[in-house]
């Protein structure tokens, strides 16, 4: 039906099921290693649209999970730069279509235009594997 660019990283247990509940659906996917892209503030920031920056953050990312970061307190600017250099801070999965951005796997201009509502019954925006930290793979 539909080319959907999803950033993910590679292994992720959500992203996974993401991409079958899409797949279900008719929705022909590009896949890409959010990991490995080469991120700049302008290619990044749009998939964020009015979230607050707390919001951008993969809250299972072991700097985040430690309180390392204290993504409340960041500014736009400040939130970029760390997710620029580590990828893996940034919310998953990512998704553009069209024009459109996304961040996150729950209600969103990319989801909605798709058509796509997640199963009320099965949460698939939180990380199944959430007593773990997430981690970059090697």
């Amino acid at each position: 039906m539909t080319d959907l660019v999803f950033y993910e990283k590679p292994g992720c247990v959500g992203n996974k099921q993401q991409k079958a509940l899409l797949r279900r659906n008719g929705i022909q996917l590009e896949v890409k290693d959010i990991l490995s892209e080469p991120w700049t503030a302008e290619s990044l920031r749009p998939f964020f649209a009015e979230k607050p920056v707390a919001e951008w953050f993969n809250t299972t990312a072991p700097q985040v999970k430690n309180g390392e970061i204290a993504i409340q307190k960041l500014t736009e600017s400040e939130a970029l730069n760390l997710m620029i250099h580590e990828p893996i801070l940034i919310r998953r999965p990512l998704l553009h279509y069209q024009s459109l951005k996304q961040s996150g796997f729950s209600a969103g201009e990319v989801l909605n235009k798709l058509g796509i509502k997640p199963e009320a019954d099965q949460d698939l925006q939180s990380c199944p594997m959430a007593a773990q930290p997430c981690e970059v793979p090697l």
